[in-house]
């Protein structure tokens, strides 16, 4: 009878478990879901307010998958419709994670069309005001000069 009993209880963990991972992967999902939408604006990743959370739930969830693979947990899923939402979130956490490594390349290369296009404008104008060459000698200036005769 204990050994049933024992049986039961550790379904009943790794139920919790599978439960509570599904949790994470949906939080995670949203995350990434919500930063997608706000870079498809064209907002810069830097001005993100799901990085950090993000990154706190991405660590849980690399945690946990180390966890397993080192056989230190393990997430042995009785339960076909259990299963079934796990794989099935795992699919949905992918593919947000595709499309968020998509856009965030996309804002960073903007980033730094940005970042070169300041840095255009300001060296032209030092260019611009500078009195010394690219050789670094004093640049010869025009300089207009003009007579007035009278007569």
């Amino acid at each position: 009878m204990k050994q049933a009993q024992m049986t039961r209880t550790s379904v009943a963990e790794g139920d919790a478990r599978i439960k509570s991972l599904i949790a994470l992967i949906d939080g995670l999902t949203a995350l990434v879901a919500e930063e997608n939408a706000e870079l498809a604006k064209g907002l810069p990743a830097s001005r993100l307010k799901q990085v950090d959370e993000k990154n706190r739930l991405a660590e849980v969830f690399e945690r946990t998958v180390a966890e397993c693979a080192a056989g230190s947990t393990s997430l042995h899923v009785r339960d076909r419709i259990l299963r079934e939402q796990l794989m099935e979130r795992i699919l949905k956490l992918r593919a947000a994670m595709d499309e968020n490594l998509v856009r965030l390349r996309a804002a960073i290369e903007a980033s730094n069309r940005r970042i070169e296009a300041v840095m255009q404008a300001i060296r032209e104008q030092i260019a611009s005001v500078s009195p010394y060459g690219a050789s670094g000698r004093l640049a010869a200036r025009a300089v207009s000069s003009g007579t007035i005769r009278q007569a």
